[in-house]
């Protein structure tokens, strides 16, 4: 019986299946938008909602408990930084999108992304932008 087990277990020890949450997780805040399967991305959603409403309250204790369920503080600056300032909801910031089977084992894929992807893609493409005609200008002014 599984009375009051919450969460599915992917046929994975604990070791493993923490991993591949956090690597689910990471990528996602990485890309904005990934494509898994339909039950990694239901249970990587409910880990990642978690992290991005600690990053929403920004402050030392949050980033630590962030850390502390994705150790790559390279993402987590990024989620602090970037990614939680421009979140204007107070919750469901993702939402998973069946797409299709996949061809190999008929595995029912889904696609996890912010649910405001858009604005968010659009923002960081202009921030390139800048970067790179920053990068430009100073290139002209050397040579």
């Amino acid at each position: 019986m599984r009375h009051r087990v919450s969460g599915k277990g992917f046929g994975r020890n604990t070791h493993q299946r923490k991993a591949l949450l956090r690597g689910l997780v990471t990528s996602l805040f990485e890309h904005l938008k990934i494509e898994t399967t339909s039950a990694k991305a239901k249970e990587a959603k409910k880990l990642a909602e978690r992290i991005i409403t600690l990053g929403k309250r920004g402050d030392l204790h949050a980033r630590r408990l962030a850390m502390s369920h994705i150790p790559n503080s390279r993402v987590i600056a990024r989620l602090f930084s970037e990614i939680a300032p421009r979140i204007t909801r107070s919750s469901g910031y993702l939402r998973v999108v069946k797409t299709r089977f996949r061809a190999g084992d008929s595995a029912d894929m889904a696609i996890l992304e912010f649910a405001d992807y858009d604005l968010l893609e659009v923002e960081e493409k202009k921030e390139e932008k800048q970067a790179a005609k920053k990068k430009t200008k100073e290139e002209k002014k050397e040579g």
